[in-house]
């Protein structure tokens, strides 16, 4: 069962062939049994069974809230959520308990979805491993799976699991890892630059970045208001469907939200792609893309042309800018952003008592870690008088180039853009914290941040296994606001490379269904 799609998971509970308690119990145990990974930084187990109960009084009564009602999923830990601490894997929240739900919790919570805890991250949702939070890195569930196990060779005897375990990406890489390590049937991200889909990528899993101004960030604790979007993690293209239409439209407590109502979608099962364009960005066969994901890239593009869709090669020539505009916009925001986290109102608070200045500044040094300091730095050094117009101007005019040059992609008459979601697959953790963050980010945010620029939407379909057995993902780009038609096209390709099941023992022992999954040829 716990393998199962939304949409299987709620015909079994109104079938009554498990209950929402059940579900929450295994759930829980299972992750109990998978604390290893450290996906989680808060369960709340106590509510997350108060809410399974109400939910099956509700399918008692025949009066099921909707399709998420009684389905157990998480959120990562820059969401708002009250009464559960919310402390963006920092030590200037840790403790921190909100007033009140973001909207997209909320929302989850009003049709009825289980909320089993918070996930980790990156400390404010700044890194693209999942290894920088104060409560420690997460790590890939499938390091622990027989496809990776079989693959990987020891360097030594005395190398074992615990020295040879690779990353989950992030900043969402506990929402990742708890919904590929089936600890939960959905999870929330956020996606800033990549975010979801890089984590997703690397786990195996649909990370699915809607549409800037699609799903309400009002209760999303900001890294860069004007590129942040809350991010959906799924096993399958169908969920992410599923939960985006449970999430999507306006809110009134944030005014970049449409306006108009949000009509939720079922996708079709497309069989004819005859009638697709599909562009191919020259520029995203970036320096440092695996000869591997190149070649998984070129199959896809053949798949989509063997199948009659037309495939044509198209050039975003602003693109080769986007990391260093992204860097200077990222961390200028970054610097307003974290000018509330004071000590005076919420949050942790230095013991000096000299003077309020020497309270801010010892609260900040101790609140916040080297990375998040080093990005307030840089962003008040862009934003001085004498720097604006040299770099926080020039970067904005830079991002309206890159986001020009979508358009006029889509306007030749492109549908979807495909690309690599990532350079390689996911890095052991002993070799990947050899650079420092900001080192890494920019190489791992390359293919991804674009869309963040120009407001696109994105997803990341799980693709095949790599040599050394673990997930690579590619990337659809898809027009503002036509969620629709990229993910019925994600949908399709889903379909076409039957990416395999992770085989985790700990899963084994926790659920007792058995799916036969095969990997198609063209993609083996």
């Amino acid at each position: 069962m716990l393998r199962a799609s939304l949409r299987q998971v709620s015909a079994a509970l109104k079938e009554g062939r498990v209950t929402p308690t059940e579900l929450c119990q295994r759930c829980l145990a299972l992750i109990k049994s998978t604390k290893f990974l450290n996906a989680y930084i808060t369960v709340a187990e106590e509510t997350a069974l108060k809410q399974a109960e109400e939910s099956e009084e509700r399918y008692k009564r025949g009066q099921p809230l909707g399709i998420l009602d009684g389905i157990p999923i998480a959120v990562k830990d820059n969401f708002n959520t009250a009464g559960i601490e919310t402390t963006c894997a920092s030590n200037m929240l840790k403790g921190y308990i909100s007033p009140y739900n973001a909207t997209v919790v909320q929302k989850l919570l009003d049709q009825g979805a289980v909320l089993l805890g918070k996930t980790n991250l990156d400390e404010f949702a700044m890194g693209s491993g999942s290894t920088d939070g104060v409560f420690g890195p997460v790590r890939n569930p499938w390091s622990y799976s027989k496809q990776y196990k079989e693959k990987s060779v020891p360097k030594s005897h005395s190398e074992d699991e615990e020295s040879n375990w690779v990353i989950t990406g992030g900043s969402s890489g506990g929402s990742a890892a708890a919904v590929s390590s089936f600890t939960c049937f959905a999870a929330l991200g956020s996606d800033t630059g990549g975010s979801t889909r890089n984590p997703a990528a690397h786990c195996g899993v649909v990370g699915l970045k809607p549409t800037y101004g699609l799903i309400s960030r009002h209760g999303l604790i900001p890294l860069v208001n004007s590129m942040d979007v809350p991010g959906i993690l799924t096993r399958c293209v169908d969920d992410a469907a599923v939960l985006l239409g449970s999430l999507a439209g306006h809110d009134p407590k944030d005014s970049t939200t449409i306006q108009d109502d949000f009509k939720p979608f079922e996708l079709p099962n497309l069989t004819d792609v005859s009638k697709l364009s599909i562009g191919i960005p020259k520029e995203y066969h970036a320096p440092g893309l695996s000869s591997e994901i190149l070649a998984l890239w070129s199959k896809a593009a053949d798949l989509f042309k063997n199948a009659g869709a037309k495939v044509v090669e198209v050039s975003l020539p602003h693109t080769p800018y986007s990391i260093v505009c992204y860097h200077v916009l990222c961390t200028a925001e970054v610097a307003s952003n974290m000018a509330r986290f004071d000590g005076l109102e919420y949050g942790h608070r230095s013991d000096t008592k000299h003077s309020t200045e020497s309270m801010y500044a010892a609260t900040r040094r101790e609140g916040f870690n080297d990375v998040v300091r080093g990005r307030i730095l840089s962003g008040n050094y862009f934003l001085l008088k004498q720097n604006y117009e040299k770099y926080f101007v020039k970067a904005q005019k830079v991002r309206r180039l890159i986001a020009n040059d979508f358009v006029k992609v889509f306007r030749s008459g492109v549908d979807i853009l495909l690309t690599p979601t990532t350079l390689s697959d996911a890095a052991p953790y002993t070799e990947f914290i050899q650079e420092d963050n900001r080192t890494r980010s920019a190489q791992d945010d390359i293919l991804t941040q674009a869309a963040n620029m120009a407001g696109l939407p994105a997803i990341n379909v799980p693709t095949a296994l790599s040599e050394r057995g673990l997930p690579v993902g590619l990337q659809f780009i898809g027009r503002s606001f036509q969620e629709k038609q990229l993910l019925t096209v994600a949908k399709w390709f889903e379909k076409q490379v039957q990416f395999p099941v992770i085989q985790l023992e700990e899963v084994k022992r926790h659920d007792s269904d058995v799916y036969q999954h095969q990997k198609s040829a063209s993609f083996s």
